[in-house]
């Protein structure tokens, strides 16, 4: 429940605004004047501080700049109600760090409206601070995984590209997009478990070296379990090596009962190796590339979504 600080010093006023938020299920904590929800602040950590302007014993500019100048109330929302409509008092409103400004008369749809576009804000930009941090850590991580494999340089970056072109042709929504560019990034990450020198060996790989190579998605996926934030990236980790006639790995998945994250990253992910050089091969040209994946539609790739890989590319 999203908590309000609501400051008002017209009681009848303050009553009626309290009612209708609580009303739509927010947590109301009134106080009648800018000290008091000072006090209040303190203890209260709000999502939002909705105050009037002209009150006694602290105005709400004395409140308002008060509260800026401490670390808890740098960026929680503020915004003012007020008869004043006047250009220097919202000048000096933005001046101190306000976010919304309300005018009085309102009527109750106004005032929710007002909030739930204040708190919406809210949520999209601690979203995005989140997934940008998050995002920080995750290419590091990759970094550390890349840095093992000097013949995949690049490898990541182009892939995380390809993807997310991909998945906006495929008309993703853009949630999902954000989750690929996670899964995109990592798709490597269960490859800590293979020796350096396996990874770097430029001749065929052993039996052995072969099997182990092969547990990386499944590593991978394991690795990412207990990390809450990154389980949605879990299928573009576990199946980027499976094929779409059930002969890949390591579950043997076959047609749609392939994850679609899999699929996706399955065709981004060859693309751009059979693009690299590699020890075990050269480079091909973009157009080689295509035109030997589109023999393996319907083998190794999922039909439609190499098409449209093979008209976005072009």
């Amino acid at each position: 429940m999203e908590k309000i600080l609501l400051v008002e010093d017209d009681i009848l006023l303050l009553e009626v605004m309290r009612s209708i938020l609580e009303a739509e299920g927010f947590k109301i904590y009134p106080a009648v004047n800018g000290k008091q929800a000072l006090d209040l602040f303190g203890t209260v950590r709000p999502d939002l501080v909705v105050s009037d302007i002209m009150m006694p014993e602290m105005d709400g500019y004395e409140m308002l700049e008060t509260l800026r100048m401490q670390p808890a109330g740098v960026a929680v929302p503020f915004m003012f109600l007020s008869a004043r409509t006047e250009r220097s008092d919202v000048s000096r409103a933005r001046s101190l760090g306000v976010d919304d400004y309300l005018f009085k008369p309102f009527d109750a749809p106004e005032l929710v409206n007002a909030v739930r576009a204040r708190l919406d804000r809210r949520r999209v930009v601690e979203l995005f601070d989140t997934r940008s941090a998050h995002l920080q850590t995750v290419i590091m991580l990759a970094n550390v995984i890349e840095a093992r494999d000097p013949y995949t340089a690049g490898h990541l970056e182009r892939v995380r590209r390809l993807a997310i072109s991909l998945a906006f042709a495929l008309d993703w929504k853009n949630e999902d997009i954000a989750i690929l560019e996670f899964g995109a990034i990592l798709h490597d990450v269960g490859k800590i478990i293979v020796p350096s020198k396996v990874l770097k060996k430029t001749g065929p790989l052993t039996d052995d070296e072969w099997k182990l190579m092969r547990q990386h998605p499944e590593a991978g996926a394991k690795m990412l379990e207990g990390v809450d934030h990154l389980k949605a990236a879990i299928p573009y980790v576990l199946n980027h090596h499976e094929n779409w006639n059930g002969s890949g790995y390591p579950q043997g998945l076959k047609g749609e009962g392939i994850p679609r994250e899999g699929r996706l990253l399955t065709i981004v992910d060859v693309f751009d190796a059979m693009t690299s050089n590699r020890p075990y091969h050269a480079s091909m040209s973009a157009r080689e590339a295509l035109d030997h994946m589109a023999r393996n539609s319907g083998v190794l790739f999922d039909p439609a979504m190499l098409n449209v890989f093979i008209q976005t590319y072009k």
